[in-house]
């Protein structure tokens, strides 16, 4: 391994190794794309049955995106973010 005096510090020219993470962003899941999908199920839903009242819709979308972020959370928390800026 060579290395070079540069300044106060020294520089090896052993190459960099950068990794990604492990989860994608949540754009690029089919996550995403089913929340929305089951949000907009439930709206449409809400608006065309009688019996499927609006508190109850809402809370139910309040219930799919509080599990898509727990989801999403639980997916983040098994991935190692490593900082390249070092």
């Amino acid at each position: 391994m060579a290395s070079v005096a540069t300044g106060d510090r020294e520089r090896t020219s052993e190459p960099r190794i950068v990794t990604s993470d492990e989860t994608k962003p949540s754009f690029k899941t089919t996550e995403l794309l089913t929340m929305l999908g089951i949000v907009a199920a439930i709206l449409i839903a809400a608006a065309s049955a009688d019996n499927f009242d609006a508190p109850r819709a809402w809370t139910l979308v309040a219930v799919v995106a509080s599990a898509y972020m727990i989801s999403r959370g639980l997916a983040k928390s098994g991935s190692r973010h490593i900082d390249t800026d070092r």
